[in-house]
C-alpha cells in the first residue's frame, strides 16, 4: 500500500492512497465466489456458475461490493500506518479500480497540533475563606422574611428543622462557606484553563465546532420548550440561538483540546473523566500564592 499526505491547514489533510496486487486481486475472488453461490443464471446450478459467466452477469455488483468493502479496510491501514488522529468521517473521491489496482484520494479532518506553553507552576491565588456574622444575619433574614415570621428564635429555628438559632447559625455558617469555597475553586480552575488557552494558539476542527453547536442549540431549544415556548416560535428563533451559541461552541472545543494536550503528554487516558483529571494535575503542580 502506498500513501500520500497533502496537508491543507492545521486540521484538514487529503490522503492519496493506492494498493494492488493481491490483495484487489483476492477481495474480486472472495465476491465472486459469495455471488456465485446466490446467482441464478440459466443453465447453471446456484454454486456452478462459472467465474467467466458471472462477470458477465454480474461484474457491475461484484465491482460496487469491492468498493464497498476494500476502502474502509485500505483507509482505516493507511490512517493507523500514517499516525493520524482522524475526528471525522472521510471524503472519498477519485475513485479508480481495476482488477489488480485501486486509488483513491481522502479529505480527513485530524486533530491539531496543540503547542503547550509552561503548564506545570502556574500562578493561581486563593485567600483563606471567612465568613462573617453580617453575612449569616443576612441569610436568616433572608429566610425570616420568606416565611413571613416576625423573630428569629429558637422557635424559627425549629421550624426549619433545627434544635435552636445556635445550630441554625452554625448550619448557614458551614454552607455559606462551601459556597464561597466552589466559587474559589471554580475561578482557579478557570485561571489555569484561560492561562493555558492563551498560550496555545491553534485552529479548531470545524467539525468539533459543529458537533459542540448543535449540541448547545439542542439543549437550548429544549430547555424553551420545558418553559412552555410555542414550537414555531422555539424554530423561529434557531438563527438568533446559533449565532449566540456559537462562540460558546467555540470556546468549549478549545478547553477540550487544551486539556486533551496536557493528557496526552502526562498519559491521562482521553475518556469521559479526563477534563477532571487534567484539572486535577494541573492544581497539583499549580504555584498558589494567598493573597492577604
Amino acid at each position: 500500500m502506498k500513501t500520500e499526505i497533502k496537508k491543507i491547514d492545521g486540521t484538514k489533510r487529503e490522503l492519496h492512497i493506492e494498493v494492488e496486487g493481491d490483495i484487489v486481486n483476492n477481495k474480486f475472488d472472495d465476491v465472486f465466489k459469495r455471488i456465485g453461490q446466490e446467482a441464478k443464471v440459466a443453465g447453471f446450478r446456484p454454486g456452478h456458475v462459472p467465474r467467466d459467466v458471472l462477470e458477465k452477469h454480474y461484474s457491475s455488483q461484484a465491482h460496487e461490493q469491492v468498493l464497498k468493502e476494500l476502502i474502509p479496510d485500505v483507509y482505516n491501514q493507511a490512517i493507523e500506518k500514517e499516525g493520524l488522529d482522524v475526528i471525522e468521517l472521510p471524503n472519498i473521491y477519485d475513485v479508480k479500480l481495476s482488477r489488480s489496482n485501486l486509488v483513491f484520494k481522502a479529505a480527513v479532518e485530524v486533530t491539531p497540533d496543540v503547542k503547550l506553553g509552561n503548564y506545570k507552576g502556574i500562578k493561581v491565588e486563593y485567600k483563606n475563606i471567612e465568613v462573617t456574622p453580617e453575612e449569616v444575619k443576612r441569610r436568616i433574614d433572608s429566610l425570616r422574611e420568606s416565611r413571613k415570621a416576625q423573630e428569629a428564635d429558637d422557635n424559627f429555628a425549629r421550624g426549619l428543622g433545627y434544635p435552636g438559632m445556635v445550630e441554625l447559625e452554625k448550619a448557614i455558617t458551614q454552607q455559606v462557606f462551601l459556597e464561597k469555597e466552589g466559587q474559589q475553586r471554580h475561578k482557579i480552575e478557570e485561571t489555569l484553563i484561560e492561562t493555558l488557552r492563551k498560550q496555545s494558539d491553534f485552529k479548531l476542527p470545524e467539525s468539533m465546532v459543529n458537533r459542540q453547536l448543535a449540541d448547545l442549540l439542542r439543549r437550548a431549544k429544549l430547555d424553551l420548550a420545558l418553559k412552555g415556548i410555542a414550537r414555531d416560535k422555539i424554530d423561529g428563533s434557531e438563527g438568533e440561538l446559533r449565532k449566540e451559541l456559537e462562540p460558546q461552541a467555540h470556546s468549549q472545543v478549545r478547553t477540550y483540546l487544551v486539556l486533551a494536550a496536557v493528557a496526552r503528554k502526562e498519559n491521562i487516558p482521553l475518556d469521559d473523566g479526563m477534563p477532571a483529571k487534567v484539572l486535577e494535575f494541573l492544581l497539583k503542580e499549580a504555584n498558589w500564592q494567598q493573597l492577604k
